[in-house]
């Protein structure tokens, strides 16, 4: 297949063809440049729209869930999607546009120049056709001349009037015009034999270059454009791997959304720590009667802190009964009032909870920052002692002064440091605990005082006063310690059992003179409480010494006299001695007589 033969006569066909094939390279050009266009402009959009969905800084504490944290893992993702389809528009740019555009151009002057030869020798072809038609009318020009000679010689021949000069004239002229009609001839003759060589050539050899010329340019721009259609393929094609991991990114995001969990963590970010009112008690009409006037109602609540859901702390019958209500209320405000530092930096707005937990993250953080500090001051010292060892490598005082900075920065941060340790000392001692529920009534007058694994009966009031002095006084008042607010561990229950015991005792010989004010309260004898269950100690465990905590070795065996309620201690008693007090709940197995028995 070849132009030159085929078509030998399509010159201004092809000259229009090969121009629309160019221009088909310059559209082909333009839609690449418009697609990277419109890529960069999608990767554009979508970086945008990523950036407008950023978390932001107020939004910052929602996203610890796990559709949130989702979210954001998708964004990254489709971040990093758009960075792709930037890629492909830098690519397409680079190998593809640049290129379209260089080839065009260089398509453009070959055809050009092409032409060029093609026309220059179209135009050598017609001139030596014009040459041959200037000899053909050359030639028959000095025929018909030629032929008007002899016929001016014969009849000047036939004529016997005209002298013999005349006829020799016309004889002479007839001579000529013969001649030049013979030179005329051997010209034309030789003018058309070059002509047709030119032809042959013009035809054969010379148009076909010329066309050959024009089918490569024309199957180099059909091939290069196939080529760059395979490009932008594979430029597609590169970038899919990555899409690819994009995506597979979103789906494990997607995936790693756990509703139970979110669940969870709705509980640790609200939970107050504080434990939910107890029953109101059933009041008798003449205890009404004898308190009007005199006494708030016994189950008037005292605000212990401010909390975040205003939750109350009421204040129980039965359980501080040793304790006047003027007393309660300022021991209550006293706790407060301890509990405040420097306003909100202690997080003394909080919950109990959310107080542990805020105060837990800043000592977290400074201790981050102690040990960035710690380990920038070694590197000063190690650089001072290389100076000192060596004064050529630097002079030991330009670093003097980065360390008294660093040391005293140092120091700031490890006061602030134990301050939060110690507030965080605080709330873990301050966290509230349920107190022991007397017996729910349901509205009816009780008949019984009911406490935790046992049923006891309810005695007389004199019966109840007269066992107040006892041990089981102590005991009462410091599980009324653990309701207002104080862990067995932070020393609040034992000062209350010694405040509760001088107390009763101060107030034993005036009990007539106090019988209106002690009717807010009611009395219950507590004997040894039976015990619920038995633990095993997992990890040993020291009393400091304060309140009622037990010291328990790893692996011993005790039992259960009262669960957590809460707070994270467990009341038990050694079976050897009947020591009893409080553990960490998580220090311990624990295994009910309840749970064994539903087995």
């Amino acid at each position: 297949m070849n132009w030159g033969t085929e078509l030998w006569d399509q010159y201004d066909n092809l000259a229009a063809h090969t121009h629309k094939g160019i221009e088909f390279l310059d559209k082909y050009g333009n839609f690449v440049k418009e697609r990277c266009a419109i890529e960069l402009e999608y990767a554009g959009k979508l970086r945008r729209l990523v950036k407008n969905y950023q978390p932001k800084r107020k939004e910052e504490d929602e996203y610890q869930y796990t559709p949130c944290k989702a979210f954001r893992l998708l964004l990254q993702e489709l971040n990093d999607f758009a960075g792709q389809r930037e890629v492909v528009a830098e690519n397409l740019q680079s190998n593809v546009v640049r290129e379209l555009h260089l080839l065009a151009k260089e398509l453009r002057e070959e055809r050009k120049q092409h032409l060029n030869e093609g026309a220059k020798q179209m135009a050598v072809l017609n001139s030596s056709i014009a040459a041959l038609e200037r000899a053909r009318r050359a030639y028959e020009r000095a025929a018909r001349e030629s032929e008007r000679a002899l016929d001016a010689f014969q009849k000047a021949d036939a004529d016997f009037h005209l002298s013999r000069a005349e006829v020799e004239k016309q004889k002479t002229n007839m001579k000529l015009r013969s001649q030049a009609c013979e030179d005329a001839k051997q010209e034309y003759m030789d003018q058309l034999r070059k002509t047709n060589e030119a032809q042959r050539q013009h035809y054969e050899q010379r148009l076909p270059h010329v066309f050959k010329q024009l089918q490569d340019l024309d199957e180099k721009r059909i091939k290069n454009i196939k080529n760059f259609m395979l490009s932008s393929v594979d430029v597609e094609r590169k970038v899919f791997p990555i899409i690819m991991q994009c995506l597979i990114g979103m789906e494990s995001a997607a995936n790693n959304i756990n509703e139970k969990e979110d669940t969870q963590l709705v509980i640790e970010r609200y939970k107050s720590g504080f434990v939910p009112p107890e029953d109101f008690r059933f009041e008798a009409a003449a205890e009404c009667d004898a308190t009007d006037g005199t006494h708030a109602p016994a189950h008037a609540p005292h605000t212990v802190r401010g909390t975040v859901s205003a939750n109350r702390v009421k204040k129980r019958g039965g359980l501080l009964s040793i304790f006047s209500s003027n007393k309660i209320i300022e021991a209550c405000n006293s706790l407060k009032n301890n509990m405040s530092v420097d306003g909100k930096e202690d997080y003394s707005d909080l919950p109990p909870n959310q107080k542990k937990k805020r105060l837990q993250a800043k000592i977290s953080e400074l201790s981050k920052q102690v040990a960035q500090e710690q380990a920038a001051m070694e590197g000063l010292m190690k650089m001072k002692g290389v100076y000192e060892t060596n004064p050529s490598l630097g002079d030991p005082m330009t670093v003097e002064g980065q360390l008294n900075e660093c040391c005293d920065k140092l120091k700031k941060l490890k006061a602030q440091l134990r301050k939060f340790e110690d507030l965080l000392a605080e709330a873990n001692s301050q966290v509230c605990a349920p107190a022991i529920h007397p017996a729910r009534t349901n509205g009816t007058a009780p008949t019984q005082a009911t406490s935790i694994g046992s049923n006891s009966e309810s005695l007389s009031r004199s019966a109840s006063e007269s066992s107040v002095s006892t041990g089981t006084g102590a005991h009462h008042a410091n599980t009324s310690a653990r309701a207002a607010g104080g862990s067995p561990e932070s020393g609040l229950g034992g000062d209350l059992a010694a405040h509760a015991a001088n107390g009763d005792h101060d107030d034993h010989d005036d009990h007539d003179h106090d019988h209106d004010h002690e009717s807010d309260f009611d009395y219950y004898y507590e004997p040894d409480l039976q015990p619920l269950g038995y633990c095993k100690a997992l990890y040993a465990f020291d009393a400091n010494g304060t309140g009622s905590t037990m010291r328990m070795e790893c692996g011993e065996k005790l039992l259960v006299l009262e669960t957590d309620a809460g707070d994270g201690w467990t009341r038990v008693r050694r079976a050897a001695t009947r020591e009893e007090g409080f553990v960490p709940t998580t220090y311990i197995a624990t295994t009910l007589y309840a749970d064994v028995r539903d087995h």
